[in-house]
């Protein structure tokens, strides 16, 4: 072979791979890598929600590397730009976009009937059809209850404050799951909720849990992205509840625990039936049972008896043999609306748009 014709043989296999053939030398193919894209609706960061996703992203590309090569956009605001996003991603060639905010769910579905090869994948929506769109989400309202109790048993004020994003089922689930909680160990806990109308809006989330601690609050959560309750907690001496990732870095006297989520597990397993042609839309929703919530680490402040109290309830809803909505429950006016003995089915779960009794303020739209 005269010099130069090995260097023309490899650029030239380079093209057609590029090209997207198959590259081969010998009698080996070389398998193209599997594209899975992912929409954030605001920038990775240290810790959150979004930051979860991308770190089961990652946990995903680890576990199947060589098979799949992932890629994200992040800061996609929930409207028209969503729609343009997710489009993009499916003309470039991915075939599983997961798309990580409520508000881009009806953006999703729209452009999933236009690609019916590629895998749309809605993460804490409800809209689903049989061919290529479905939807994932946690029981993040698993981790509140857990929460929840740590807080009734620890409060001195009996009020826990609450800084809430939109309300939502999914929202209104982690609020009232937390009074459920707190209640349960202490019947004279109550919750005061400030809603900030944002997924991240750390001058609103903090100005919310400065209100609510001026309002006798000890103990501060929150449904938001941001540091910000947590923090605003520790500048006043106040214990509080991270929320997605644990936040006890940033209050680290005060910082009790936290609800995590895990989507690392799923999207792999998501991946690998893709990638084998055996995925077909199902409706996921997850919780200590599948690994996709779990709580962070008790402060050392924590009685023992709590967190052995916080173990056992831990090892029910890992068994499964403990669900959150059982009755009795009553509405905040009173009303009972789960019988004694009955447990609340998901869709209903999915549909809550009222407080539950122990929650002392009201809805806007009520």
């Amino acid at each position: 072979m005269r010099p130069g014709l090995s260097s023309m043989i490899m650029k030239g296999a380079l093209l057609f791979g590029a090209l997207g053939f198959p590259l081969a030398f010998g009698n080996h193919a070389v398998a193209k890598a599997t594209k899975a894209c992912f929409v954030y609706v605001i920038p990775v960061g240290k810790v959150g929600f979004t930051y979860q996703h991308n770190k089961g992203r990652l946990e995903m590309e680890k576990a199947m590397a060589g098979k799949v090569k992932t890629s994200f956009v992040e800061n996609v605001p929930e409207g028209p730009d969503a729609e343009r996003v997710i489009r993009e991603m499916a003309v470039s060639g991915c075939k599983a976009i997961f798309a990580t905010s409520f508000g881009y769910m009806n953006h999703m579905q729209k452009v999933a009937q236009q690609f019916p090869d590629v895998a749309f994948l809605h993460a804490t929506g409800y809209k689903s059809n049989n061919s290529n769109f479905s939807n994932y989400n946690a029981r993040f309202y698993q981790g509140r209850y857990v929460n929840g109790v740590v807080a009734g048993k620890m409060t001195k004020s009996n009020i826990l404050g609450y800084v809430a994003s939109f309300p939502i089922p999914e929202v209104l689930q982690g609020i009232n799951a937390f009074v459920l909680g707190a209640r349960s160990v202490n019947p004279s806990a109550r919750v005061r909720v400030i809603w900030v109308n944002s997924w991240n809006d750390p001058g609103r989330e903090r100005s919310a849990a400065q209100t609510l601690i001026s309002q006798g609050a000890d103990i501060l959560t929150h449904h938001t992205e941001s540091t910000a309750t947590v923090q605003a907690a520790a500048e006043k001496g106040k214990f509080a509840f991270g929320y997605h990732s644990d936040m006890s870095k940033y209050g680290q006297k005060t910082h009790l625990s936290a609800t995590i989520h895990e989507w690392g597990d799923y999207y792999t397993k998501v991946m690998r039936r893709i990638i084998n042609n055996d995925w077909k839309p199902e409706n996921i929703w997850g919780g200590y049972k599948e690994g996709m919530i779990k709580t962070a680490q008790l402060n050392s402040v924590v009685p023992v008896d709590i967190k052995a109290s916080v173990a056992k309830i831990e090892q029910r809803l890992k068994a499964g043999s403990f669900k959150v909505f059982s009755g009795p429950i009553r509405n905040q006016d009173g009303k009972l609306v789960l019988e004694d003995g009955e447990t609340m089915d998901d869709k209903t779960i999915n549909s809550i748009n009222y407080y539950f009794e122990g929650v002392e303020s009201k809805l806007s739209n009520k």
